[in-house]
C-alpha cells in the first residue's frame, strides 16, 4: 500500500479529487496517511479531518528562518514513512533538501501543458491569464515529478483543454481542473502506486 502525504495551500480541490477516487476505486493500492498546509486557514484541512486523515498546518510563520521551515516540514512528512508527496495546489516552494530525501517521490499538478506557461512566477489564476493574453486555442494541466527546478521535473501525464471563446481566467481554470486535473493527478497516483512508473534519462516510461 503507497502511504501519501498530500500538501496543500488553499481549499482543496485536488485533494478532494484523490479522495474521491480513492473511495471509487480509480486509485488502488493508495492511501493518504497525512495532509499537510502552510496555511492554518486552508479548507483542505477540513477536507482531511472529514475523512479521519491527520490534518497539519506548519506556517512558515511559525519559525525563525526558511531554513527552519523547511527542516521541520521535512521532519513532519518523514514521520509518517510515507512513499509519496503530492503537491495539490501546494505554494510553498519546495526545498532541496526535500528533493535529496524525495527523489522522484514527488509529484505535482500545474494548470498548463508544459513547457508553456510554467516556471517561476505561474500559479494559480496567472498561468490562466497568460493563456488568454497569448491566445492559444489549447490549454491543459500537467503532472510532474519534482526536481531542484520549477516544473522541470519529469513529466508522467498531459491532458489536453479547449479553450473557449469568451474564457475568463476563473471560467478557464474551472475547466481546466474538472477536465484535466481532477482526473490525470488520479491516474498518475494510480500508475506510481501500482509499480507502472519508471524514470529513465529523465524521461518517464509507463508500463
Amino acid at each position: 500500500m503507497l502511504k501519501m502525504a498530500v500538501l496543500v495551500s488553499g481549499g482543496g480541490t485536488n485533494l478532494q479529487a484523490i479522495l474521491d477516487a480513492i473511495d471509487s476505486g480509480t486509485i488502488t493500492n493508495a492511501e493518504v496517511s497525512v495532509v499537510i498546509s502552510n496555511n492554518p486557514g486552508a479548507y483542505a484541512l477540513k477536507r482531511a479531518e472529514k475523512k479521519g486523515i491527520d490534518a497539519v498546518c506548519v506556517s512558515p510563520k511559525n519559525f525563525e528562518s526558511r531554513e527552519a521551515f523547511n527542516e521541520a516540514l521535512l521532519a513532519r512528512i518523514q514521520s509518517y514513512g510515507v512513499d509519496l508527496v503530492v503537491l495539490a495546489g501546494c505554494l510553498v516552494v519546495i526545498p532541496k533538501i526535500m528533493v535529496d530525501a524525495y527523489p522522484n517521490r514527488i509529484i505535482n499538478v500545474h494548470p498548463a501543458l508544459i513547457p508553456s506557461f510554467c516556471g517561476t512566477g505561474y500559479y494559480g489564476l496567472k498561468v490562466h491569464e497568460a493563456a488568454l493574453a497569448r491566445g492559444v486555442k489549447v490549454t491543459g494541466a500537467t503532472v510532474h515529478f519534482v526536481d531542484a527546478g520549477t516544473d522541470t521535473g519529469p513529466i508522467i501525464l498531459q491532458k489536453a483543454v479547449e479553450v473557449c471563446e469568451g474564457d475568463t481566467p476563473e471560467i478557464l481554470q474551472r475547466r481546466v481542473m474538472e477536465q484535466a486535473e481532477w482526473i490525470i493527478m488520479p491516474k498518475a497516483i494510480d500508475l506510481i502506486a501500482n509499480g507502472r512508473v519508471s524514470v529513465e534519462n529523465g524521461q518517464v516510461h509507463i508500463k
